[in-house]
């Protein structure tokens, strides 16, 4: 893509703004998809792996074609609100997308599909994400994968659901979480001070006596699984102040700020749809977290 075309994108982005309506969401796609990664000879995908007894527990495995022996194992968990979305049909751009880039970038890539609210309320989402891990964990050696090299990557509800495996114990595989890292793109840590609309409300419920245990963002500030976070310089108000408030948190408890990129130009959707693409400013910042956690 040439510079100037690039450029026009990065404004036609930019002019969507930071309200994530359906509008916003069906444009950014349209504007993305064009440029996701498409499918070649050089990645064998292996559909709908089965990793729990829920006609939704179904993974793909996204493996290089090329021999690889004990590579990262990465393991996207989408979002949608916590009542939507998956992993993406076989012909979909997205998110296909992360699992190619995953594999081209030397990794085992995974995406999830998981429950969702109301029919599985919280905690359902990390408890699923943890199964798929106890799943990778006993298999991923079959497609060349580390079994103790696994690696959580979630995007808005996906977040959520990474940040509920790792800030949850009973979950973990194994003491200290049982995997390598964790990466949050636009993630909810207060329930208690989150906005309260039917999203929400579908998986955390209408008790707020429950949403302070619900919450994540002090375990967050002290666990010990290595993780990094994003919030996009369009994302939603909402996203913008749960990122600030994790980071108050983990400065509390650290003196420090905790591993967390801002990806310039990029808005709630965009951020996750932008990988393996010609405009990929957070693939390069998920690579050297691999492989420097």
């Amino acid at each position: 893509m040439s510079a100037p075309a690039m450029n026009d994108l990065w404004a036609q982005l930019r002019s969507l703004g930071s309200d994530f309506t359906p509008a916003q969401i069906q444009a950014t796609t349209a504007l993305m998809a064009p440029l996701a990664p498409r499918p070649g000879p050089d990645v064998e995908v292996h559909r709908d792996v089965v990793y729990g007894p829920d006609p939704r527990h179904r993974l793909d495995i996204f493996v290089p074609s090329a021999s690889v022996r004990r590579a990262p194992v990465l393991v996207f968990v989408h979002g949608g609100g916590f009542v939507m979305g998956d992993k993406g049909a076989p012909d979909a751009p997205f998110y296909n997308n992360v699992g190619l880039w995953a594999a081209r970038s030397g990794c085992i890539g995974v995406t999830i599909t998981y429950r969702l609210a109301p029919a599985a309320p919280w905690p359902a989402g990390s408890e699923d994400a943890g199964a798929a891990v106890r799943f990778l964990h006993a298999a991923s050696e079959r497609w060349g994968g580390d079994p103790n090299g696994i690696f959580l990557l979630g995007q808005s509800a996906g977040a959520v659901h990474v940040a509920g495996y790792v800030a949850e114990p009973r979950l973990h595989l194994a003491p200290g979480g049982g995997i390598t890292g964790a990466i949050m793109i636009s993630g909810l840590y207060d329930v208690a001070r989150a906005d309260h609309n039917s999203f929400n409300a579908a998986y955390y419920g209408e008790d707020a006596t429950r949403w302070p245990e619900q919450s994540t963002l002090k375990k967050l500030a002290e666990t010990s699984v290595p993780c990094l976070y994003t919030v996009s310089q369009f994302d939603p108000p909402e996203f913008q102040r749960q990122a600030a408030w994790l980071v108050e948190a983990h400065t509390t408890r650290h003196g420090r700020w905790p591993r967390l990129i801002q990806l310039t130009g990029h808005n709630h959707l965009s951020s996750v749809l932008q990988i393996g693409s010609a405009m990929d400013t957070l693939g390069p910042e998920l690579l050297r977290f691999i492989h420097r956690a």
